[in-house]
Formats: C-alpha cells, structure tokens, sequence
C-alpha cells in the first residue's frame, strides 16, 4: 500500500511514539473485495509494545469488514510537535474485549468523550490488535520548520532509584508526603502537583498536599470518576493527556470538574489552563491508597518517561502509606495537665455530627473523620485538659466511626494537622513521638454542637 511515495524506512516504533498521541487524527486505508481502498479517520493509534499497535473498533464497520477479509491496514500518525508523518504496515492479529490493553484505551477514551457529553456512544466495545510489519517516513515535498529543541531531559531511571530509595529511609508519613513532592518539583521539574488520597466514603478524592499553586487546597475535595484524577482514581489506571489542544470543550470539562462550587469554599488546586496532565493512582495490595497528579501549562511537558517515574514513585509511596497504617507499638499518652486557666481568648468550634464538619471562629476547617477526630480531642479537652492521644486508643474508640479496614487514621490526620496549619493558630497538632498525638491550644475553645433537623 505505500509504494510509489517518497519514504524513509525506520526501523520500529519506539522511534516515534510521540507520534501515537493521537493529537492529530490518524488515518486508515484498507481494500475491499473489488480493491477499491476505503479511508477514515481514526482518533487514536495506541501503543502496545515495540511490535504492536492496538485500534479502538468503534464506528468502522467498512474498515473492519475489510480488515477481517485481508487481514492487512495501513495506517498514518503524525507527530503534533514536529509535523514529521509516517506509515505503519499491519497485519490483524485479533480483536480484544478484555484484558490490559483494552482496559487502557477504555479509560483513556472514557475521559475524553465523557467530556464532550459522548459517554455511552463513544463507550469502547472493543479493540483490535495489529503487528506492526513496516514503519516508514513520509517525506515532506517542502521543508517543515523545525521545533526548538527540547531542554535536556534528565536520566529518569536515575531519578527513580534516586527517589525510591529516599523515600523508603523515611518513616514518617507526613515528611513522606513533603519528600517526594519536593523531589519530583526538584529532579523532574514538575511545577504543579498534587496527592489527593480518599475520603472515608470512596467516593471523593480530598487533597492532602500540593506544590505549585497559590493555595495548597488541603482539605479540597473531587468525586471519583470526575476529570482525570477521578478518572484515574475510579479506574485505578493512569492517564496522560500529552496536549489539550486538541479538545477546548474536554479542558473545560475538566475545569468545571475541579472549579464546581467547591465543598464548604475549599477550591481544588489546578492551573487556570492546563495543556498536559498526568494522573496516576497510589495502590497497595488492590486497594486505593490515593492518585498523584501533575499538570503542566506546556503541551508535551510529559511523556513516557515521565510516565514510568511517576508511577514507580506512585507505587513506592502507597506501600509507604500503607505501612505507615500498621498497628505498632504507640507511645503512652502523657499525664493530663490541668484545666486551661480563664481568661484566654475564646476559640469558637461549631460541629456537626451527622457529617463531622467542623469551623473554627466562623470558618470551615474539615469534614468527616479528620473532623471528628478533632472534635474528639476538643472535648477531652474541655473535661479534662487533656492534650496528648495516641494512635491505638483512637483505633479502638468506636464513637469516631474509622472504617474498619484499614482505617486511614495517619492519613487522616496529616490532613487535620495541614488544615490547622493553614489557620495560623488557634489549635496545633503535633506528633512528638511515633504513634502520638498533641494538640495545643492559644485561647480556650468552646464547642457548639449542630443537630441538623
């Protein structure tokens, strides 16, 4: 099918993946019986290996009817950043409802045409598998302009080592957290990032550290299965979107997921407009530990490189997370001070049950475990004057109503600590030993009680 046109051959497919993006529409030619060749456009070439190609078998009854007679396509991918054009060669090797493969490209079409209002029609049925017999160039009859160069990358594998091995040295969860996102805005030069991991419901996705954005966004919440982070995080698959361009309405899509009006005036922490993210989930032993997320302003800013780094990173720190979560042997709680002395400045706390949402002075702080867990410390408190709690007493009391398994408590509490922080004063969370927990305090609460009707 290519012979006649001025080509360079190539020697695979690794060579050109950044051209299997599918920014720019591809195209497919086949035969029919009579040798009359049928063209259509195709929205994605998907990358299987350094051998093979897989095609999503959507609407292309013609194609696939000739697919299945010959047994033979050719099919055209562009690079969107360079222009350069090239022809693949296949031979059908069979079609998949299932499996890796057609999980990926399920999920990946899913983000893009729920966007567009399409869900159901563009709903993947199945994919088709092709060995990829030639890859040849096409030559350009006039010069392309060349793009700038790309700024030196650096050794990502090295960059992977590098960081793994940081963060397995570090055993608090909390530092954890700071670590990794610090290293990969150092080492990578991913500008804007975010870990969200979920709430006690599964439901939601809540931020528990960011880097990049004028307001860190701790405590800002996400349904799963909205924008690429939901997406991910429902799915549990990673996503890239190499180049938003090519879907306006997608990109608001995606905005209006994250910009909705947010939950008690928490916004969730995302660029005005993004070119490029990447949304890759923390799990451990099959379970959602939570999704790391990265975008850029820049098209390409990521690709498979930077792909493979975040996930080995995303797979490191969910085990991380997951240890931090074990039973261990906690600290004893220190001996209860006496009562706060009168006279201090009033800190106000309004809570209410029936979803643990919880202000101090008037402002929304954190719903939900985090939540009860300070209301929990407030009211001993007020009793007692007691200050210090460990991790196993909380486990074991059952007015908190923590998940029975694995209950998230470490995570729990770094988003309380972060959101206290976030409010200069008037209560603090520390942790002076492993497995123990203090609040101070600069004034003396009081807590009112909400009983919604």
């Amino acid at each position: 099918m290519t012979a006649g046109l001025g080509l360079d051959a190539l020697p695979g497919l690794d060579a050109l993946r950044d051209a299997l993006e599918g920014i720019i529409p591809s195209v497919i030619a086949t035969l029919d019986a009579d040798g009359m060749p049928n063209i259509s456009y195709l929205s994605h070439v998907h990358y299987v290996d350094a051998g093979h190609v897989a095609l999503s078998n959507q609407f292309f009854s013609k194609t696939a009817a000739n697919v299945r007679r010959t047994g033979r396509a050719t099919v055209m991918v562009v690079d969107a950043r360079t222009g350069d054009q090239f022809l693949l060669d296949l031979v059908f090797v069979g079609a998949r409802t299932t499996g890796e493969v057609f999980e990926r490209i399920a999920v990946h079409l899913e983000v893009m045409s729920a966007a567009q209002g399409m869900g159901e029609v563009m709903r993947l049925r199945a994919v088709d598998l092709y060995r990829v017999e030639a890859v040849t160039r096409v030559v350009a009859a006039e010069p392309l302009e060349t793009p700038p160069p790309r700024p030196q990358a650096p050794d990502h594998l090295a960059v992977a080592a590098r960081l793994a091995a940081l963060m397995a040295a570090e055993p608090d969860a909390d530092r954890l957290l700071d670590l990794t996102l610090d290293r990969l805005v150092a080492d990578l030069g991913m500008g804007n990032l975010v870990a969200a991991v979920p709430d006690e419901t599964g439901g939601l996705l809540t931020t528990i550290a960011s880097r990049g954005y004028p307001q860190f966004g701790v405590g800002s919440e996400v349904a799963l299965g909205e924008g690429v982070i939901g997406v991910a995080a429902l799915r549990r698959r990673v996503l890239r979107i190499a180049d938003m361009r090519r879907g306006q309405r997608y990109v608001a899509a995606v905005r209006g997921a994250m910009d909705r009006p947010p939950v008690a005036g928490i916004p969730f922490p995302s660029l005005a407009q993004p070119q490029c993210q990447l949304a890759v989930p923390m799990i451990a032993q099959g379970r959602l530990v939570g999704v790391l997320f990265a975008e850029s302003a820049e098209s390409f800013a990521f690709g498979h490189a930077e792909e493979a780094v975040l996930s080995i990173v995303a797979a490191t720190l969910a085990l991380a997370l997951d240890r931090a979560e074990a039973e261990r042997g906690e600290a004893p709680a220190a001996e209860a001070p006496d009562p706060a002395p009168a006279g201090r400045r009033p800190i106000r706390l309004r809570y209410f049950p029936r979803d643990g949402s919880i202000f101090i002075d008037g402002d929304y702080l954190i719903r939900g475990v985090p939540g009860r867990l300070l209301h929990h410390f407030v009211t001993a408190y007020l009793a007692t004057g007691r200050q210090d709690f460990t991790n196993r007493e909380i486990r074991r009391d059952a007015a908190l109503r923590l998940p029975d398994f694995k209950d998230n408590l470490e995570t729990r509490l770094i988003l309380l600590r972060r959101r206290l922080d976030e409010k200069p004063g008037p209560i603090t969370l520390t942790r002076p030993a492993r497995g123990a927990i203090r609040l101070d305090y600069a004034g003396q609460p009081e807590i009112e009680v909400v009983v919604a009707e």
